[in-house]
């Protein structure tokens, strides 16, 4: 039961506690609150922690792990993923540090990559010819990391199963780009923004999909905002870089661009608006720049349409919750129930 400072308020005005007892629970209870929800300090060292060694074990050991070869690679990442297992299952049954036991948690799934890879080269078996060293893993799409992929999906999802921490999502979702394996090795330009756009649909797909299961069953936590994030990114980078040069083209980016800003509002995700609104001020900039081009007018008209923009957006604040209602009451009830609330 959430209780609100109005609610106590009216308590105090039917004499049903003091004024004084009013504002000492208000403040016991937002404090409590605050130190629950709120930022922490601590949680920041944790991920700043985490991110460190996951870094370390990965994007910046290329040539220490040339020089430890296979089996010194798979040796290490298995001793590593058992001992944060371990600290971190300990740390997670404690309370007040279940984001340290999490965060260890997923350093261990992130070990996954490291341990395949070093497998891999020991037994000299790769799905396809060999992929690079394994740093490349983090920079080049290749069919050669399938295995990699598929094991830190199912390490992730194993450890999701035991440890309900939003934060593993998200080598899970990273690990989900398995096209280049059904497409092949081919990196033609082309073939990559498609790639990008058809990944990143999937991908929004299965976090509208997980969004929905969460909230069916009532779950605080948000586990699909990784998907959102990575999903949306890379569709809209992906449909950003398909450009034809081709008017139609552009009318159809912007259609699509405005299509994400509307999904945004729907499902109250701003990852949608943001890339929505950076897509629909780029092609009103191209039309700008087409009418005014190599005229002193230009910036002038760009700065008004951003200005434009930003007066859009003081609306849009000021009658948020109406024309969220009027958005939703346009969807038919067969989709609308699917939407957040």
């Amino acid at each position: 039961m959430n209780i609100t400072n109005k609610e106590i308020e009216e308590a105090v005005s039917q004499n049903i506690i003091t004024q004084e007892q009013g504002e000492r629970l208000w403040h016991l209870w937002s404090g409590k609150e605050e130190r629950k929800n709120g930022f922490q300090i601590s949680h920041l060292a944790y991920y700043v922690g985490a991110l460190i060694v996951i870094s370390a074990m990965g994007w910046f050991m290329d040539t220490a792990w040339e020089v430890l070869g296979g089996m010194g690679m798979f040796s290490i990442a298995v001793l590593y993923a058992c001992c944060f297992v371990f600290v971190g299952r300990r740390l997670w049954e404690k309370e007040g540090l279940k984001v340290a036991g999490g965060l260890l948690i997923v350093m261990a799934v992130c070990m996954t990559p490291l341990a395949i890879f070093g497998l891999e080269r020991t037994l000299g078996w790769w799905p396809q010819s060999y992929p690079g060293h394994y740093l490349d893993h983090y920079e080049w799409m290749r069919g050669g990391w399938i295995w990699i992929e598929l094991g830190t999906i199912l390490s992730a999802s194993l450890a999701l199963r035991f440890f309900k921490f939003p934060f593993l999502t998200a080598p899970l979702f990273f690990s989900l780009y398995l096209t280049p394996f059904f497409f092949g090795t081919g990196s033609e330009w082309t073939n990559v923004r498609w790639m990008s756009l058809l990944f990143g649909l999937v991908m929004m797909i299965l976090a509208f999909l997980t969004d929905y299961y969460c909230r069916k069953h009532s779950y605080k936590e948000d586990y699909a905002f990784w998907g959102y994030l990575f999903g949306t990114s890379v569709f809209w980078l992906g449909l950003t870089l398909l450009d034809s040069n081709q008017e139609w083209s552009k009318i159809l980016y912007c259609l699509i661009n405005v299509i994400l800003l509307i999904a945004g509002v729907l499902l109250q995700r701003k990852i949608f608006l943001v890339c929505g609104a950076i897509g629909v001020n780029g092609y009103i900039g191209h039309l700008a720049y087409r009418v005014f081009n190599h005229s002193i007018l230009f910036p002038f008209v760009l700065s008004f349409a951003g200005i434009g923009i930003i007066y859009i957006g003081i609306l849009y604040n000021r009658n948020q919750l109406k024309i969220e209602e009027y958005i939703k009451n346009k969807v038919p009830e067969a989709i609308r129930k699917f939407l957040p609330k």
